[in-house]
């Protein structure tokens, strides 16, 4: 893992991003953003919480003590010199409790719907690491452990005169809740959403193993990208660095079929 400067901290309401990685629209948030070392981001909606300064903690939301998950928040922000101290540590997993109980909320059978997919609730890493960029110039997060192998796969194809672009990365249990709650909002129900959007909890992005991958020029997610020679070459080459596509034609999880989506398995 590289140092804690490049290292997003994780807990189950509120990101810790490091300084300078977030722009902000209002001018006294970019000015406390500017000086951040470490800025505190509620997870649901984007929103900037506290800016983690030399001089201390600056609120950027009033009531910032009556946020869900801030007490977390700042005992992680506080273990971070733990973190610089020990080096290179055990990455954790967030817990699911909170996530079954909003699914519950939502209406979505959660067991019916595991035993149609066959797939499984999947945890959240308690850190991610920088692992660069993608095509639209945002942070890509990644378990440690992927973002040095994605690193290793995509400079491995440029040496080969091929360009891998990441067209996404981690994504947490609130970013796909928050997919059905608006259209829920709009009158969806779930098993309408369900037809396009994976249940939240279910996706592998949600473990920060798993990237989308493109190639310039090429449309993002689509099936297209199978006739690319960025494609052959993941097929022929991407398992020595141990990513597999997760969702080939005729997969038993009834996803449609995925030549963008490709998963790293680590040793």
């Amino acid at each position: 893992m590289r140092g804690p400067g490049h290292v997003l901290i994780n807990t189950p309401d509120i990101e810790l991003w490091p300084g300078g990685l977030l722009r902000a629209r209002s001018n006294a948030d970019a000015r406390a953003l500017a000086r951040a070392r470490h800025v505190l981001r509620r997870k649901r909606d984007g929103r900037f919480l506290a800016a983690d300064l030399p001089e201390g903690v600056l609120p950027l939301v009033h009531r910032l003590m009556r946020e869900d998950g801030i007490d977390a928040a700042l005992d992680a922000l506080e273990r971070i010199v733990e973190y610089r101290r020990e080096g290179l540590v055990r990455v954790g997993e967030l817990p699911l409790d909170r996530l079954e109980e909003r699914l519950d909320a939502l209406g979505l059978d959660a067991h019916g719907y595991e035993s149609r997919t066959g797939l499984a609730l999947i945890a959240e890493p308690d850190r991610l690491a920088l692992a660069g960029f993608d095509r639209y110039r945002r942070p890509l997060w990644l378990h440690p452990a992927a973002a040095r192998a994605w690193t290793h796969l995509r400079d491995a194809a440029l040496r080969d005169g091929l360009v891998l672009e990441a067209i996404s990365g981690y994504r947490s249990h609130d970013y796909q809740l928050g997919i059905f709650e608006r259209k829920l909002a709009r009158g969806l129900s779930v098993d309408d959403i369900l037809t396009v959007n994976a249940a939240p909890g279910y996706s592998e992005h949600h473990s920060g193993l798993a990237l989308d991958i493109g190639a310039p020029g090429e449309p993002p997610a689509e099936e297209s990208f199978e006739l690319t020679p960025a494609f052959a070459w993941l097929h022929e080459r991407a398992g020595g660095y141990g990513f597999a596509m997760s969702y080939p034609r005729d997969n038993p999880h009834g996803i449609v079929y995925e030549p963008w989506h490709w998963r790293y398995s680590p040793a």
